[in-house]
């Protein structure tokens, strides 16, 4: 693939598989977010540091890349020069039917173990992957699905494992069920310290050893996933905003570039 981008993104969606390509150039320093996706991807061009819920990460180029659902991280150039990666986001629900299928119908859990993987032969196969999802729209419905099983089945042989507990206690998880369940909503800590069954500040101290966030700094990730959705689905960003419960526009304008690199505007725009 030839690439030549400076802090600019394209988003290529691929409603039919359940897939958003991401291809993506900057020397942008993000702040710790996470996704509601699961995310592969190959480092093109520079090198990036990070911390990610799985340690400390340093991936240059040609190495393969992955992200969990709700895993906080950030990501900075190594001496400030530009990265390039293309990523594929894979919807949870994708990843658990392919998942039943790579375990023979016992589990439909998966997670990714390695953060960074040196695999020249998984980094072809991602490429090849990432090229036709993003431009063959004739074909890539087939061939995307068949080629992205290939892929996580190399990955959970090789660097997966299937998740078999999750570790959280149970009011952790009540609390952020609470938050998941209503994105929208204004979520007090008192009213979600009540639903854990524990008192604020251990609430505090759960939410951050578990997500790396306070619950605040999650409610707020939910929001912007929420209104990536929105915006995917035709909204306008002043739309979005309203809908998914910011403040107003700029507000959610600041935490989506802080986050994701671009604005609102440029993500909508990227995405028809």
């Amino acid at each position: 693939m030839s690439i030549d981008l400076q802090n600019c993104s394209r988003v290529f969606p691929v409603v039919e598989v359940g897939i958003e390509a991401v291809l993506a150039s900057t020397t942008r320093t993000f702040a710790r977010h996470f996704h509601d996706q699961f995310g592969i991807g190959v480092i093109l061009t520079g090198a990036q540091r990070s911390a990610s819920g799985r340690g400390p990460v340093e991936a240059i180029c040609g190495d393969v890349i992955t992200v969990n659902p709700g895993e906080v991280h950030d990501g900075a150039p190594i001496d400030g020069e530009a990265r390039t990666w293309a990523m594929l986001y894979i919807d949870p629900d994708t990843v658990a039917r392919i998942a039943l299928d790579l375990s023979e119908g016992r589990t439909s859990d998966l997670q990714l173990e390695h953060p960074v993987r040196t695999d020249p032969a998984l980094a072809r196969m991602f490429l090849r992957l990432f090229h036709s999802l993003s431009n063959d729209r004739g074909s890539r419905e087939d061939f995307g699905t068949e080629q992205l099983m290939l892929l996580l089945e190399r990955s959970a042989l090789q660097g997966a494992r299937l998740e078999r507990n999750g570790g959280a206690s149970h009011g952790f998880r009540r609390a952020r069920q609470a938050i998941d369940d209503d994105p929208f909503a204004r979520h007090r800590l008192d009213r979600l310290a009540s639903i854990a069954g524990m008192g604020p500040f251990r609430l505090i101290r759960a939410f951050s050893a578990e997500t790396g966030m306070t619950p605040h700094a999650y409610a707020m990730q939910r929001r912007l996933q929420a209104a990536r959705r929105l915006l995917r689905q035709g909204l306008s960003p002043a739309q979005a905003s309203a809908e998914a419960g910011f403040a107003d526009q700029s507000h959610l304008t600041r935490l989506f570039a802080r986050s994701y690199g671009m604005t609102p505007a440029t993500y909508a725009r990227a995405g028809r």
